[in-house]
């Protein structure tokens, strides 16, 4: 379950997906949830509410992801995407809907992996996002997206140009610029250059986005020896690395990566 997970303290945060279907909206978290709202195909899943509100109060930010590779998603106009944020701040944040899928608890932001459809909408989505945000300065909230690592991203590319972005979980697997191909076709430097150059929030933090284990990804993955040299490597010349992410938690920490991550990042300072 989600609470197993934030027993400990392995993760900082975690990314739950996913919002696959939007504007109508679809939610798919596998056999962490399978219950629905009467008469509806919406989820509804206060296990999970329970346990969002566990992890939190362990330190822990929860996100929802939206997109995913599979799905029926996306915007037509600017308008859709500045409605549809109106919809998500009230099933999943401090607004009011009749169907709220994790009951009364309250995520802590939205992360973007959007891998299909076009560009349209996202960045006047994450504005409306924002203002809500604003709204409710007794927490802190967080806009993330987890691009392919070839920059500049198909799909989001226009919209990390033009939207506040707190973190992004660059997928460094299933491409050319993946972990396995470290140093040569390996391109951090590239994101660094946008983080510094191109963002909005000047402050963005980039995470290096792993396979869990090698069934994870068609590519990428690497053992947690090597993604301590890799991650080292990057901490000593990029001042925007942020992290480490993980596809997905249970992989990570069936295979042993997640706890060989934390004890590198716990004997390396923050």
């Amino acid at each position: 379950s989600l609470g197993t997970y934030c027993k400990d303290a392995t993760e900082d945060v975690i990314v739950l997906a996913f919002m696959n279907g939007f504007p109508n909206v679809l939610l798919n978290f596998a056999n962490a949830c399978e219950t629905t709202f009467d008469g509806s195909t919406l989820l509804h899943c206060p296990t999970m509410a329970a346990d969002i509100q566990y992890c939190q109060s362990q330190g822990k930010a929860v996100l929802l992801s939206m997109g995913g590779a599979s799905g029926a998603y996306g915007f037509s106009s600017d308008s859709d995407g500045t409605q549809f944020a109106d919809t998500v701040w009230n099933m999943f944040f401090k607004g009011s809907a009749a169907r709220r899928p994790f009951d009364d608890a309250v995520l802590d932001g939205i992360d973007l992996d959007i891998e299909g459809g076009s560009s349209t909408g996202y960045a006047a989505f994450i504005n409306q996002m924002r203002s809500h945000y604003a709204s409710d300065p007794s927490k802190q909230y967080y806009i993330a997206s987890a691009p392919q690592c070839p920059y500049p991203d198909a799909y989001l590319g226009s919209t990390l140009n033009s939207a506040w972005f707190d973190m992004v979980f660059v997928q460094f697997y299933n491409n050319y610029c993946g972990l396995n191909a470290y140093p040569t076709w390996f391109n951090y430097a590239d994101w660094d250059t946008w983080a510094k150059t191109s963002a909005i929030n000047k402050n963005v933090k980039i995470f290096i986005g792993a396979p869990g284990s090698a069934s994870a990804a068609s590519s990428g993955y690497v053992d947690g020896s090597t993604l301590t040299t890799i991650y080292n490597a990057v901490r000593s010349s990029y001042s925007s690395l942020g992290g480490i992410m993980t596809w997905d938690v249970s992989q990570a920490r069936t295979s042993g990566l997640a706890s060989s991550i934390r004890s590198m990042l716990n004997s390396g300072g923050t």
